[in-house]
């Protein structure tokens, strides 16, 4: 059903490589490499290389009130692009998933301004109307076989049609409500900011060597502790940097000091936590992968394509749903025109470009954050750069062409040596 490379993308690769030392663990990385499966070494190392460009070319780049620019703008997209990942596991695509989550906050902010309704009670009733835009589009794809480019590209156009009924030509929703709004717009404290990393570093490390303890004990295969070792110090360093850099004073104003970490940031972590959990570690997840990979040899091995296909597409819109309501939060309104334009396609190039294929079966949910880390870097570097914005479209096309050819290049290499 799925391949080696499957299952590795999946979170499986501990489980079907077996490494004595660190050299034969880096040895065996850098053959999958040359054997085509590259994963998100591409969009890491284009990442690395965009900061150092636009931190030589603007010493405001790399300040701290950019960073939390950069994380707060980059949340929406990430999550939406976080939703997308597992349709396109599937070989299929959602063109309707900016405007679903426009359209699911749109109804969260009627439900609190219109009708009055507490803010957990609007949330909750735009993801389910993602939920519900999501079943009506799985059904359609899976059950009268219409292809998801179709159905999508429909309610793309059908869901705006919709949010324009619902606020008016040319209107709006102000989201003011301080919970919802303080989503992309109020920070952490200093003292809970450490703390959070504290726990997210402890947690990892703990998992991580619990996990390596149980394959030891069961004699299953398993990587070396200096590679297992080696992973949660990178997790810590990462962890502790950018907190470091968050929690200090970015305000331009003395007399209003602003610090800590973005809530968007740990919200992000979260449903990362959670996704990468589900897809790698649930039976859901790993069927994503196997109709992914083969769709009829899953539905020979017993596997319901059709509720897997129509499960995702409910996830994937639920998810938009929580998108568009970050999305809100961050600009305080819900207009018609909230999840159109470029929204959608900004999101799939961020899942594209941070290694998630297109060819279905391969790619993780940490591919989204990384691709739209990508995105959102060349838009706030370009910006501060006082370019032109047909430079962000041509550069932004252009990085998104390059992660599809090597996507399909890699595929190439990949079926040519047998990985």
């Amino acid at each position: 059903m799925t391949n080696i490379t499957d299952a590795e993308e999946a979170g499986f690769s501990s489980d079907l490589t077996h490494s004595t030392t660190f050299g034969s663990s880096v040895q065996g990385y850098v053959r999958r490499v040359r054997g085509g499966d590259m994963g998100a070494l591409p969009s890491v190392l284009g990442l690395v290389v965009l900061f150092i460009v636009f931190g030589l070319a603007n010493d405001r780049f790399l300040s701290n009130l950019n960073m939390a620019n950069l994380a707060t703008q980059s949340g929406s997209i990430i999550i939406l692009a976080m939703a997308l990942v597992p349709v396109l596991l599937l070989g299929d695509i959602d063109l309707s998933a900016g405007v679903a989550g426009g359209a699911s906050a749109c109804v969260m902010g009627l439900a609190i301004v219109k009708h009055g309704q507490p803010w957990g009670v609007a949330v909750l009733a735009a993801l389910l109307t993602g939920a519900v835009i999501g079943f009506i589009i799985g059904a359609l794809v899976a059950k009268l076989g219409i292809p998801s480019f179709v159905v999508t590209l429909a309610f793309f156009l059908g869901l705006q049609g919709v949010t324009l009924k619902l606020i008016g030509e040319g209107g709006s929703v102000r989201v003011n409500h301080p919970v919802i709004s303080g989503i992309a717009n109020s920070n952490m404290s200093v003292l809970w900011g450490w703390i959070t990393a504290a726990a997210i570093a402890t947690g990892f490390a703990v998992l991580s060597l619990l996990r390596h303890r149980r394959k030891v004990a069961k004699g299953l295969q398993h990587e070396p502790m200096a590679v297992v070792v080696s992973h949660i110090l990178a997790v810590v360093a990462i962890l502790v940097v950018v907190t470091y850099i968050l929690n200090q004073n970015r305000s331009v104003n003395a007399n209003f000091p602003i610090s800590g970490i973005p809530y968007v940031i740990p919200l992000v972590i979260v449903l990362l936590i959670i996704w990468t959990f589900i897809l790698g570690r649930t039976t859901w997840g790993r069927h994503v992968y196997a109709v992914g990979g083969n769709a009829e040899a899953a539905r020979r091995a017993g596997i319901n394509v059709d509720r897997i296909r129509i499960s995702v597409f409910v996830a994937c819109s639920t998810m938009a749903a929580l998108s568009g309501i970050v999305a809100a939060s961050q600009v305080g309104k819900v207009s018609t025109s909230s999840g159109g334009g470029n929204v959608l396609l900004y999101a799939v190039g961020a899942a594209v470009i941070g290694g998630t294929s297109l060819f279905g079966g391969k790619g993780k949910a940490s591919d989204a954050v990384i691709g739209g880390l990508v995105i959102a870097t060349i838009a706030n570097g370009l910006g501060l750069l006082a370019r032109a914005s047909y430079i962000n479209f041509l550069v932004t096309g252009g990085v998104l062409l390059l992660a599809a050819s090597v996507d399909a290049i890699s595929r190439r290499r990949r079926s040519a040596t047998g990985m």
